[in-house]
């Protein structure tokens, strides 16, 4: 009896382990954030909930997207050895195998391309072409050159063009202005995060800033800026499409504005506060517009 009992108490630490390591591996809570743009452009370009329909796309977006994290983990295992931030992820510490994070990859990016071929051979292309550019061009862009930023921005954004061709078909003009709302987003979203972990990023040699100068002078906060401009006409495509009404239009117009202030006195004042308040208007501007958006139109 003690010894089952002993046995199970060291087995269970384990297991505990091997999940958080997954769930690291794939980056969840990101991972969570994209599967829930995607499945709301799907539901925002139905006619009506397809609620199997949304489970497939998540599943399928979730494996795709995680198969990019392992991969982006498994290229940079040696510069996340060196961030605080990453230096406890199970591929940089050797908790993981690399050949183990690669077999992962490889089976998630094989299920959920299948998962999203199941739609259309559009939602499975993009799927692809997202794996392809973020694990593939965009990690190692990022010690090269500061458009490494730009060119991840493309699938970061795909997910909502995904969810929409998903449903439709083919390449719309709604798919578009959802994808172009997510593009623009990213910008300050991710200056704000990389301004703040600068340091960090700098002992990897990465170059995430629009400035070399990083945080002496904040271009950051003045593009970022620049980029909550564009987003509000973006922001408005689906309204001018007449997918959605005036309801949504008044949240999106105010949000945008918000967000943009936020941007604005990152820009001014260059301060961690505003940084980190630019970051989280950031987490809360993509929920509130894709809700707006599909109440307004239900």
């Amino acid at each position: 009896m003690y010894t089952k009992v002993a046995a199970r108490d060291q087995v269970s630490p384990s297991i505990r382990q091997k999940l958080a390591d997954y769930g690291t591996l794939v980056k969840f809570r990101l991972n969570v954030l994209v599967v829930f743009s995607a499945v709301m452009a799907y539901m925002i370009a139905g006619d009506r909930i397809n609620w199997i329909g949304a489970l497939v796309l998540g599943l399928g977006g979730f494996l795709v997207t995680g198969a990019a994290n392992a991969l982006n983990q498994v290229l940079e295992r040696d510069t996340d050895s060196l961030m605080k931030r990453t230096e406890n992820r199970p591929i940089a510490t050797g908790r993981m195998s690399v050949s183990e994070g690669v077999m992962a990859a490889g089976f998630m990016s094989l299920f959920g391309i299948l998962l999203l071929s199941m739609f259309n051979p559009w939602a499975a292309l993009l799927g692809t072409i997202s794996l392809i550019i973020y694990a593939f061009v965009y990690t190692p862009m990022k010690k090269v050159s500061s458009l490494a930023v730009l060119v991840g921005a493309i699938p970061g954004a795909l997910p909502m063009m995904i969810g929409c061709v998903a449903i439709e078909g083919e390449l719309t003009m709604l798919a578009i202005a959802l994808f172009a709302i997510q593009f623009f987003w990213q910008f300050p979203h991710f200056w704000a995060i990389a301004w703040l972990a600068f340091e960090d990023y700098s002992k990897a040699g990465f170059h995430l800033l629009p400035s070399e100068r990083g945080v002496r002078n904040n271009n950051a906060g003045l593009q970022s800026f620049y980029y909550t401009l564009l987003l509000l006409p973006a922001s408005l495509l689906p309204m001018f499409l007449g997918q959605t009404g005036i309801i949504s239009t008044i949240v999106v117009i105010m949000a945008g504005a918000y967000y943009g202030w936020c941007a604005w006195r990152f820009y001014r004042e260059e301060t961690r506060a505003t940084a980190r308040r630019l970051m989280f208007c950031s987490f809360i501007y993509l929920p509130v517009v894709l809700f707006a958006l599909f109440f307004d139109k239900i």
